[in-house]
């Protein structure tokens, strides 16, 4: 053979034998992660051939260079391989999520998530995508799912915490959105579902209690201000609305131990007072009925005057002087008996000679008169300046002559601004007295028994 002839053979040869060599595979160039926070679609153990885990590799090494395009070929290649490698589901999935085609990465993600409900790769990667196409708590649920699955998943972590804040400031600001427009059943149930994810927020309680007063359910409403109590105990707003559910129930001592509570944490003039005008409603809605009908009453009986001078004189008459041996065979059982007996004792009122202090008999305006008068007495023996100007006064009654017994009453009570005389200046001593009187009579004496008593 000539030599020309074995150089066409080998170029024959060399042809023939680039021909049956394998073909090179494209491989991606090496350059920085484009999409890092890409959680790659690993295979479980025992998942998959060394040829299709080299391929899932490759593509994902062209996801992460860029190439949607290079990326996408490759995960379908190794889908076509069959064995039900859902992992390439996943990949696409993040593929689609490059292209930002939330929709189309949605579904790869289901379709991966349906062949192992914990793989947590898809279930995170599913997370992003419902969370590109507005469904935040679907979102969020899936992330959690994720951290069930794999709790290494450490970055996913504080995603899930920034969506529960973000979710509980758009659910609160909604709330108060409903609230103020008067929405309030579907305002309670966005505080609900704010609570749903913030269960240890104590103002979410307490917000919700004010809603649900306003709409009418006492109930619930003092189950969740309890709540809010319960989890921050050093709340006064908490215990302040918890005092005044209770106020509105009539249920003064746990209003009372309510709002001393709240008082303890944060003193002030204005709770304090409130503290000691609900004590005094707590006593006299704890009082018989005859005693808390007496201000609308059109006349007073001798029984209903002693337990008002009994009641609101309580402690000038406990330090007045007393009479021990004292027989009233009329007033065992009566509702006023307790003050009947303070005020006789007292020397405000008197037993008649019969032994009988007759509760039922009505009053008249020179019996209050007389009361008054004694009661003054014990005022001014404890501060006597203070009487200087209802002693030295003489008024003139048209009615009533200085001469007569019961002038001297009569002008130390109106003097001193305890009783007044009626339009044309009589006292019409034989006239009943009303409720409204004998209260606004017991009243005044009460204001200057505080002065007394601050003054000693």
């Amino acid at each position: 053979m000539t030599g020309a002839c074995r150089g066409v053979v080998a170029v024959v040869f060399l042809t023939l034998a680039a021909g049956c060599a394998p073909k090179t595979v494209a491989v991606p160039p090496v350059t920085p992660p484009r999409f890092p926070d890409f959680i790659f679609p690993a295979a479980p153990e025992g998942l998959g051939t060394p040829a299709t885990l080299e391929r899932h590799d490759l593509a994902w090494r062209w996801l992460q260079a860029g190439d949607t395009r290079a990326a996408e070929r490759n995960f379908n290649a190794v889908l076509k391989e069959g064995g039900g490698f859902y992992p390439a589901e996943a990949g696409l999935g993040y593929t689609a999520l490059a292209r930002k085609d939330n929709k189309a990465a949605a579904e790869h993600f289901d379709r991966a998530v349906v062949a192992n409900p914990r793989y947590a790769p898809a279930l995170a990667g599913r997370g992003e995508a419902l969370l590109g196409l507005g469904e935040r708590e679907q979102a969020l649920q899936s992330f959690e799912a994720a951290l069930g699955a794999d709790p290494r998943l450490e970055t996913l972590r504080s995603r899930v915490e920034v969506l529960r804040f973000r979710g509980l400031q758009d659910d609160l600001a909604e709330a108060r959105k409903l609230a103020d427009s008067g929405r309030l059943r579907e305002s309670r149930t966005a505080y609900e579902a704010a609570i749903a994810a913030s269960p240890q927020s104590p103002f979410l309680y307490r917000e919700l209690a004010v809603i649900e007063r306003r709409d009418g359910d006492d109930t619930a409403a003092l189950n969740h201000a309890k709540k809010a109590a319960e989890l921050d105990p050093n709340d006064s707003r908490s215990l302040m609305l918890i005092g005044e559910i209770h106020e509105s129930q009539k249920d003064y001592a746990n209003a009372l131990e309510a709002y001393s509570a709240a008082l303890t944490l944060e003193p002030s003039d204005e709770l304090a007072n409130k503290i000691e005008d609900l004590r005094a409603r707590a006593a006299f809605e704890a009082m018989p009925e005859e005693y808390r009908t007496i201000e609308s009453a059109p006349t007073v009986t001798r029984g209903q005057l002693a337990a008002l001078l009994g009641v609101r004189l309580d402690s000038l008459l406990k330090r007045g002087r007393t009479r021990n041996a004292i027989v009233m065979t009329d007033t065992r059982g009566h509702w006023a008996a307790p003050w009947i007996l303070s005020t006789v004792r007292a020397g405000l009122m008197e037993v008649y000679p019969n032994h009988t202090f007759q509760p039922q008999s009505p009053v008249r305006r020179s019996d209050l008169a007389q009361a008054a008068s004694r009661a003054l007495g014990l005022i001014a023996a404890e501060k006597p300046r203070l009487a200087v100007s209802w002693r030295n006064a003489r008024r003139k009654f048209p009615d009533v002559s200085p001469g007569h017994l019961s002038y001297p009453a009569a002008n130390l009570a109106v003097e001193a601004g305890v009783m007044t005389t009626l339009e044309d200046g009589s006292f019409q001593l034989s006239r009943l007295v009303t409720g409204a009187e004998a209260v606004a009579a017991v009243r005044a004496l009460q204001d200057l028994g505080e002065l007394a008593d601050r003054g000693r």
